[in-house]
Formats: C-alpha cells, structure tokens, sequence
C-alpha cells in the first residue's frame, strides 16, 4: 500500500538524509510532500518552505532537530497523520506527547532502513 509520506526537513542537498529519504520514497511510488527552509527540488518532488497539500498524508517522517520541531506541531496536529516517523537524531518528549494526544503512532526508525526492509 502506497503512503502518502510528509517529509519535514527536506534538503536538495544530496548528502542529506531527507534528500536520500525523498529519493527512496519516489522509488517505492510514495507520494511525497516535503517542506524545509527554502523552496527547491529533489527528483521532481517540491520543496517549500510550507505545507501546500494536506490531503490524506499517512506519515510524517522527521528530519529536523528537536529544537526546531515546535514550529511544525500545528502542521503535524491539523494533518492527523496515522504515524510520524522519528529518524535518528529528531526523538523528543513533546513530539512523542503531541502524537499520543492526537492518537498518532510514533516510530523510532529510520525511512531508508524501513524503505529497504520493506517495513514502511
């Protein structure tokens, strides 16, 4: 099943694990939204600096840092996604407390290893 994935964080910056984690979804035929600090392209997929398409977005995978995630948690609260991923680095309390209050699944994963295991 295909799912709608938000990537919060997203890089056209190659070396970056969201500009990795874009390419592995658009393998896998996810639809992709992505949001990061300035608008720009990976693969096709666009990246703005805000979250244009809300509609049915199964998963949010994080790649900003916990003191940067505050300002995404309205975003994350409107979207109700069934589950955010939370890759190495980003794991925060007041994230994982956002998620239970909204009835949201929170994994301690990483999208590539989850994407190459067939895990996703």
């Amino acid at each position: 099943m295909k799912k709608k994935t938000l990537v919060i964080g997203a890089s056209e910056n190659p070396e970056r694990y969201s500009n990795k984690a874009i390419k592995k979804l658009k393998q896998n035929n996810h639809p992709i939204v992505a949001i990061g600090l300035r608008d720009g392209e990976v693969d096709g997929v666009k990246i703005s600096k805000e979250v244009v398409d809300t509609n049915d977005i199964d998963t949010v995978t994080m790649y900003v840092g916990p003191k940067h995630q505050a300002s995404y948690f309205d975003i994350i609260s409107n979207i109700k996604p069934q589950r955010i991923i939370l890759n190495p680095g980003t794991e925060n309390a007041e994230i994982e407390k956002l998620a239970q209050e909204n009835d949201i699944e929170v994994v301690h994963g990483c999208t590539l290893v989850m994407l190459s295991t067939g895990q996703y």
